[in-house]
């Protein structure tokens, strides 16, 4: 069950398995993340919702973690929380830009960026496994 003192661990788990997922998915199915992105860039509605979802998750996650400056977990949500309202932002500012950059950093390297999504992915989950077994 979610208490306030547990908070950070849970949205950990939750990133951890949506890294997970997202980079399982690459590798099983190679350009997936590039054909997504191709699918975005040539939709206003898919932009304007990506946009949304970012920023509102990212408030979401601002708002109900609880910032604690002497655990560098909560930091680390918290500032991953704010990246995310900044993007969301950004996707609907710019999300010509937005997608240019997306599709730039998803160049011939996007096997190397999916190993390192499914190791942070590991890495959040431990954390928050680890952090709800000590609360």
């Amino acid at each position: 069950m979610v208490t306030a003192t547990n908070i950070t661990a849970w949205i950990l788990l939750i990133f951890g398995f949506y890294s997970l997922g997202a980079a399982i998915g690459e590798l099983r199915r190679p350009g997936m993340w590039q054909r997504m992105m191709r699918e975005i860039e040539q939709s206003n509605a898919l932009q304007f919702l990506t946009g949304i979802i970012v920023l509102v998750l990212g408030g979401v996650i601002v708002l109900v973690n609880p910032y604690d400056p002497a655990d560098w977990q909560s930091i680390l949500v918290t500032v991953i929380g704010a990246f995310m309202v900044l993007e969301g932002i950004a996707f609907l500012a710019f999300p010509d830009w937005m997608t240019k950059i997306a599709r730039q950093f998803m160049g011939s390297a996007i096997a190397i960026y999916a190993w390192i999504a499914l190791a942070i992915g590991v890495a959040f989950i431990l954390m928050g496994y680890v952090r709800l077994l000590a609360s």
